[in-house]
Parts: C-alpha cells; sequence; structure tokens
C-alpha cells in the first residue's frame, strides 16, 4: 500500500488553486495538471506500508486543536509548479508532532524538511517564460480540522487517492 497523510482541501481552497492552474494554462503552459480531486497538502510521505492501522494509531497522537490555512505565493521544485501557503507555525508544529509519532512508533517516512505547498502541475512545457512570480494567487483559507491517511493507487488514467481513515 503506498500511503501518505495529508490535509485534504474545501472547495474554495481547490477553486482559488483551480484559478491558478487555469492561469498557467491560458499562458501556454502544459504538461500533467492535478486533477482538482486530487489537490492536496502532504503532511508525511510513508510509501509502501503495510499496515494502515498502525499509521491511523500515530496520527492519532500527533493531537491539534483547529488552524487556519491560507494560499500564499507560488514556485517550482524543479520539474513541479506549486502553489504555497503563508508561513503558519500551527502547521509546522502538526508535522513535527506527526513525524515524530511516526518515528516512535517505527513507519518509515521521507524525511525531506517539510515545505507546505499543493502540487499544480508535473513536467510543464511552455514556448515563452510563464512568469511564476507573476501567477496571481487567489486569496483563499479554510479551517484545518482533521488530517487524513491517503492511499495512492495509478490508473490508466494518471493517480487516484483515496482516503483510508482521519483524525
Amino acid at each position: 500500500m503506498r500511503l501518505f497523510i495529508a490535509i485534504l482541501l474545501d472547495k474554495n481552497v481547490r477553486d482559488g488553486l483551480r484559478g491558478m492552474q487555469n492561469e498557467l494554462r491560458r499562458r501556454g503552459v502544459e504538461g500533467n495538471y492535478t486533477r482538482a480531486e486530487n489537490l492536496h497538502l502532504t503532511l508525511a510521505f510513508i510509501g509502501e506500508y503495510p499496515n494502515p492501522d498502525a499509521v491511523l494509531d500515530a496520527m492519532a497522537l500527533a493531537r491539534f486543536e483547529p488552524f487556519a490555512l491560507r494560499l500564499g505565493g507560488a514556485g517550482s521544485f524543479g520539474d513541479t509548479w506549486w502553489a504555497g501557503l503563508e508561513a503558519n507555525e500551527e502547521l509546522d508544529a502538526l508535522v513535527r508532532r506527526l513525524r515524530r509519532a511516526l518515528a516512535d512508533k517505527g513507519i518509515p517516512f521521507d524525511r525531506k524538511p517539510f515545505r507546505a505547498h499543493v502540487t499544480l502541475i508535473r513536467k510543464p512545457s511552455f514556448r515563452r517564460d510563464p512568469q511564476m512570480e507573476t501567477l496571481p494567487v487567489t486569496e483563499t483559507e479554510m479551517t484545518v480540522g482533521r488530517i487524513s491517511l491517503m492511499l495512492s493507487t495509478r490508473g490508466k488514467n494518471g493517480m487516484f487517492y483515496t482516503e483510508l481513515g482521519s483524525v
């Protein structure tokens, strides 16, 4: 089972992200755009792991109070273009607690430093520079009240994400 822990985005935020994707399309950017139903914020990528119940148990240890997330900025990591989030200490603290709980339970996860982002497009191609730094970010905000354990499967039309549980 290919697993990750994420914050699922509400319709308002997904709509704002779709607006950013539409602007990239308008600017002539082609590539593998993330489908609206797949837009999410990954907190911890676990990868292949056979025991989702153990992951849910670890997630329950990373308690948190609801907090607000707000879109802010855009950028890229190599061939991945993303929308950013405004700095958020509650989010950073949640990720630290979550990753500590996973480590304490012996659950492997990708230990790259956390950089809050939502993937908009992979492998972009374009004829002229689309100027990511000028990409308008729709100022949308949501309240995070839960985190979700997700199953990632590859289908003939791309990736499909299924929520296995949440805390």
